[in-house]
């Protein structure tokens, strides 16, 4: 056992003893919550996460490997939230993302197969990125969970997407941790796999722990126990823990030590060999810096975890819903709650739902959660069993690969010139890019495309102009044998108006450069 593991278990066996619920010290105990705490709770991790992500958008990756200076006004007022309702509806799609899966288990009922989330997440008109548009074109394609979060098909797997989307798997399973990770098992492996996975099990867990605790430190040191000791997820959520310990008046301080040791993603294309940082691990450091130095008090941990920078509307959205779900919605002061009154009964957008819909089927699903997990209800009193957590299974994403090189490719494919051909040495690539129509057309021509690897077998795909329906990377092979390849891809169907850009070409190794490069 390593000195940090020793120190966080530590850690953990200190709180539980000090806390009311103290469920790391017996396999179960019962917990008892009333029905109108429930649903307060419930209104309270809704309501929390739309004010964080709120508060957050002005400052959405403006501030990339960098702290949001103290100098740096962050605008709040009362018509905050209708503002961005009315004129910039898309910065909710941590809340809008999640009422998909809400709107299947509705419809479907709580044991809704992974199949039906897939499926409505994929045909949704929203607009997706990252590891989300990855896994739909995945989807779209044939292409279905697990499979369509797996590295080997989604070279965003270990971003930040699950975890900003699995709120609704801790609001569900009040209490009950391992229920919350079953859910994330069947949602979360739409789109992530690995580090990027276990951020949404992790947060899930956090938001279950919130509605039996009102201990902040407890609540993020019991949730680790759902994660693999042996992953890095798991590595870098001790280390803050840790950190916060050793500096324990000083969130800055602990930002540092994050950035030195963590700031380094090697998966996301658009994150390698860039400031830009979506990866979950880091992301779940700073919303955990937040919950930590903000000590349960709702305008510090806003304060932090969007100060922290990179993604910084979703890493405030998840404390503000952990912390709303702790305290309740009719504790979360008016400050911050004045500005959802407005926007309760309208429906996000993309959806046919609002918060006060949500309110009531969020106490719905978690009763019926409740009901089928043995809790008992009595009146007004609900008990729960709240068993010793389990960790969800190991998983490892990128293993063996490590970014060697970034060039520029520069690069056509159109009608005129239907082949590229690129070389590099190394055990995995990535090509980054996407369609270009050059002409003033409604239509939207699907390209059919291939890509040969050595003289190997094609490997066919598509690329469409529309965005919704884009293919996020060109195209992308890893564990290959560590040798000099030769990639070739090809147009099959060119046609006049339309081109593929082909931008950078990542090359990865199999052990760490000890300098790796970028040029264009």
């Amino acid at each position: 056992m390593s000195k940090l593991t020793f120190i966080v278990l530590l850690a953990i066996l200190f709180s539980a003893c000090n806390n009311k619920t103290k469920t790391s010290t017996q396999t179960e105990i019962n917990t008892t919550i009333s029905k109108t705490e429930l649903q307060d709770k419930i209104k309270g991790g809704w309501a929390g996460q739309v004010i964080g992500c709120t508060f957050g958008g002005p400052t959405e990756f403006q501030y990339k490997g960098s702290m949001i200076k103290d100098y740096v006004a962050i605008p709040w007022d009362e018509g905050r939230c209708l503002w961005y309702y009315e004129n910039a509806p898309g910065l909710y799609d941590d809340v809008y993302m999640d009422l998909t899966f809400v709107d299947i288990f509705e419809k479907e009922g709580i044991d809704a197969p992974a199949a039906s989330h897939a499926l409505a997440f994929a045909n949704a008109e929203y607009m997706l990125w990252h590891a989300n548009q990855a896994a739909r074109y995945n989807i779209l394609n044939g292409i279905m969970p697990p499979e369509s979060g797996h590295w080997l098909y989604n070279p965003h797997s270990d971003d930040i997407d699950f975890q900003i989307e699995a709120d609704f798997a801790g609001l569900m399973a009040p209490g009950l941790v391992n229920q919350a990770s079953e859910i994330c098992d069947r949602v979360g492996h739409i789109m992530n796999y690995g580090d990027g996975w276990y951020g949404g099990v992790y947060v899930a867990a956090m938001y279950s722990l919130a509605f039996i605790s009102d201990d902040v430190e407890y609540i993020v040191y019991e949730a680790l126990k759902a994660i693999p000791a042996e992953s890095d997820f798991y590595k870098c959520i001790a280390d803050v823990i840790s950190w916060h310990k050793q500096y324990p008046g000083d969130w800055k301080q602990n930002w540092f030590e994050v950035e030195k040791k963590w700031s380094a993603d090697i998966g996301c294309p658009d994150g390698v060999f860039a400031d830009f940082n979506i990866d979950a691990k880091i992301n779940a450091a700073y919303i955990v810096i937040g919950l930590l130095y903000g000590e349960g008090d709702f305008s510090a941990t806003m304060e932090i975890s969007t100060r922290c920078g990179q993604d910084s509307d979703c890493n405030p959205a998840s404390a503000g819903g952990i912390l709303g779900t702790m305290m309740g919605y009719s504790n979360i002061p008016e400050l911050w709650k004045k500005p959802v009154y407005p926007v309760e009964d309208m429906d996000f957008r993309y959806t046919t739902m609002s918060l006060n819909d949500v309110y009531k089927m969020g106490y719905d699903h978690a009763m019926q959660i409740l009901e089928k997990n043995s809790a008992t209800i009595d009146g007004e009193n609900i008990t729960i069993p709240v068993s010793e957590i389990v960790p969800v299974a190991m998983e490892k994403g990128f293993e063996g690969h490590f970014p060697k090189a970034r060039t520029g490719v520069h690069k056509k494919l159109n009608n005129e010139n239907t082949e590229i051909r690129i070389t590099f040495e190394g055990n995995g690539f990535v090509l980054t890019g996407g369609v270009n129509k050059t002409i003033n057309t409604a239509d939207n021509v699907v390209m059919e495309l291939e890509m040969v690897i050595d003289g190997g077998e094609p490997e066919k795909f598509t690329m469409s102009p529309e965005f919704s329906k884009r293919r996020h990377e060109i195209t992308w092979k890893y564990q290959l044998k560590n040798q000099s390849h030769e990639v070739i891809v090809r147009i099959l169907n060119p046609i006049a108006g339309y081109e593929v850009n082909a931008n950078d070409l990542i090359v990865y190794s199999p052990e760490k450069a000890e300098k790796a490069w970028i040029t264009d």
